[in-house]
């Protein structure tokens, strides 16, 4: 093996450097591991750009938990409906590439639906025994005799239709097969093949699950040899038929279910993986302007593919509002032509010094009462997400500290109120004293910046605003103050960071 120094300099592949501290370290420690799906894909998964999947032999499981926490990765739990008692996943965040890396380390060799690993392939040992070192790289990895027959075996029984996530991509899951099977066959030993055939499934399987290989037909049409994995493996299965098919719709719905919640409801409800320890709040304040939507969006394909996240907007522009404020905000350009122009306090549009007129008053009040209704809701939907794992993204969060501020209560600026109503109001604004965020991110830039960025806004609101900013106090948070003026990578670096470490 090259030294530790030759591959830091050297690498081809190129191997983020915090996988390549964990390979180092398990290499030198001596556990019995490897890499055990497709080489083809090896590069990515080293790259942080898939998975990372090692097979580790069970008297090692806690020596190398012990060194991926060492390393920096941390145990992100999988929801109970799609967890698997030998499998664990650990992500770990590498900041030069501002990837996560997401390590599944499996103490056995399991297979089947991608909802649900019906199949266990009792070979660990013999897989493990079979490997090699990489001839460039600190990773042991599959012979390709032992990868060719793991992969005719788990082609056979994950290609089908019937699977809901499958079905949903299958054909570049069948391109994924048939691309791996391809690259097998010009590298393959078939009597070697043959041999590791007869040792794990039998003489009288040896030959047709080699000859699966290299036949014309794609695995999924393999019909017949199929059925003859299956009965040879049905002592190995995790369940039985009914239990197998009752557990599989259960799942396909949960599956379908959390789908559309995330993707469209965006519910308080995890489905995926959870954060360790409980999920948080992450709140992103700053004027119009300084790039908290940017932020948001980033945060969320930075972290959303692994952990379960929640985005959540409690402001009234351009994010998406609750049910409860979307009638309201469907009328806005018609209350917008009955006020010509909008009294001090204002941020957009022509502001008058003029107090508020009567209909003016009128229309800011109802939207004061639904809006303080709106915040409630989010506030407790936010909480009840980051309780149950989730992590929870906010652009914006309510505050009563500085009324004229962003997200602050709209009835102070009215002279008429009836003081029931105004107790109303508040209440929403207290809620969020009382439920604060556990980190928030202040945005902060100078106000010809945000000037340039908002050519609509205010002058003197933006220049208010912008010192209003540093007076926000959060007692109970984490507060980062973060330069909105740097670059925007640079800006989503930091946020990254700080995230992770709290996590």
């Amino acid at each position: 093996m090259r030294d530790e120094g030759a591959v830091r300099g050297d690498q081809d592949p190129p191997v983020l450097d915090l996988i390549l501290d964990l390979l180092l370290a398990v290499g030198r420690s001596g556990i019995r591991y490897c890499y055990w799906k497709s080489g083809r894909r090896l590069p990515a998964a080293l790259a942080g750009k898939t998975d990372l999947d090692l097979l580790v032999s069970r008297p090692d499981q806690h020596r190398i938990q012990e060194l991926l926490l060492e390393t920096g990765f941390k145990l992100f739990p999988a929801v109970a409906s799609r967890s698997c008692p030998s499998t664990c996943d650990y992500l770990g965040y590498d900041e030069p590439s501002g990837r996560i890396v997401h390590v599944h380390l499996h103490t056995a060799l399991v297979t089947g639906g991608r909802l649900l690993l019906d199949y266990r392939l009792p070979w660990e040992e013999r897989v493990l025994d079979w490997s090699v070192p990489d001839p460039r790289l600190p990773v042991r990895i599959l012979d390709p005799e032992t990868e060719a027959l793991l992969l005719i075996v788990r082609g056979l029984l994950e290609l089908r239709r019937s699977d809901p996530v499958v079905a949903r991509s299958w054909t570049a899951a069948r391109e994924k097969f048939e691309a791996d099977r391809q690259a097998l066959a010009e590298r393959v030993d078939m009597q070697v093949l043959r041999l590791r055939a007869a040792e794990l499934m039998g003489p009288d399987l040896a030959d047709a699950l080699a000859g699966c290989l290299a036949a014309e037909a794609p695995l999924e049409r393999q019909g017949a040899v199929r059925r003859m994995v299956r009965r040879r493996l049905s002592v190995y299965r995790r369940f039985n038929g009914a239990e197998a098919s009752l557990r599989g719709a259960a799942r396909t719905w949960r599956w379908a279910a959390g789908a559309v919640g995330q993707r469209y409801l965006h519910l308080p409800r995890p489905w995926n993986r959870q954060a360790p320890g409980g999920g948080i709040v992450v709140a992103l304040l700053g004027v119009d302007g300084s790039g908290k939507s940017t932020a948001r969006a980033a945060i969320g394909r930075w972290l959303g593919p692994e952990v379960d996240t929640m985005p959540i907007y409690f402001g009234t522009g351009d994010g998406r509002p609750s049910l409860v404020l979307l009638p309201l905000k469907l009328l806005v350009p018609l209350f917008t032509r009955l006020t010509a122009s909008r009294p001090k306090g204002a941020s957009h549009g022509d502001v008058s010094a003029r107090p508020p007129g009567l209909t003016y008053s009128v229309l800011l009040t109802l939207w004061a009462a639904v809006l303080a209704v709106e915040k409630r809701l989010k506030l407790l939907q936010a909480r009840r997400a980051a309780d149950r794992g989730l992590v929870v993204i906010a652009d914006r969060y309510p505050q009563n500290q500085l009324p004229a501020f962003n997200d602050g209560p709209l009835l102070p600026r009215l002279r008429r109120v009836p003081d029931w109503l105004r107790r109303f109001e508040a209440e929403a604004y207290q809620l969020a004293r009382r439920l604060p965020p556990d980190l928030v991110f202040k945005l902060t830039a100078s106000a010809d910046l945000i000037a340039a960025r908002e050519p609509t806004m205010n002058r003197d609101v933006i220049r208010q605003r912008v010192g209003e900013l540093d007076r926000l106090v959060f007692p109970d948070s984490r507060v980062v103050c973060v330069d909105a003026a740097q670059p925007p990578d640079d800006v989503i670096r930091q946020i990254k960071r700080e995230i992770w470490r709290l996590l």
